[in-house]
């Protein structure tokens, strides 16, 4: 398979500000200075994401909310490992939460359109991840 997919949800406090990073959270709170976080209670299954991504070197993320999406690519970070957050950089800094880096996008890059309906609870939210 190449692509894995899966669902979150909007939350009012998205504010999705950050200069360098995006992240989606299994967590179903979001405090105002979280302005990385694009979308919550993510129902990501880490193990599989990881399995999947480990051979490919590139990623496109298609963020979706309605009719509303926007694009990220990243190059895959191998060291991946997180069960509660995937958190995409545009830097080269890697931690068990990065699953992307080198990215050509963070949160303040992407559609404000999209951004603007991420603000809604009850907005569903479709992430797919694919391989270049």
């Amino acid at each position: 398979m190449n692509f894995y997919e899966f669902t979150a949800t909007g939350h009012p406090n998205v504010r999705a500000m950050h200069k360098t990073t995006l992240e989606f959270t299994k967590s179903p709170d979001l405090l105002p200075e979280g302005d990385c976080i694009v979308a919550v209670n993510a129902d990501f299954d880490a193990p599989q994401l990881k399995h999947l991504v480990h051979g490919w070197d590139k990623m496109r993320i298609t963020i979706s909310a309605g009719f509303t999406s926007d694009v990220v690519e990243a190059v895959v970070n191998k060291s991946f490992d997180d069960d509660n957050e995937i958190v995409i950089r545009m830097g080269e800094f890697d931690s068990a939460r990065t699953l992307g880096i080198r990215a050509d996008k963070a949160a303040v890059h992407l559609n404000r359109n999209l951004i603007e309906k991420l603000r809604n609870p009850a907005q569903k939210v479709v992430v797919k991840i694919e391989k270049v």
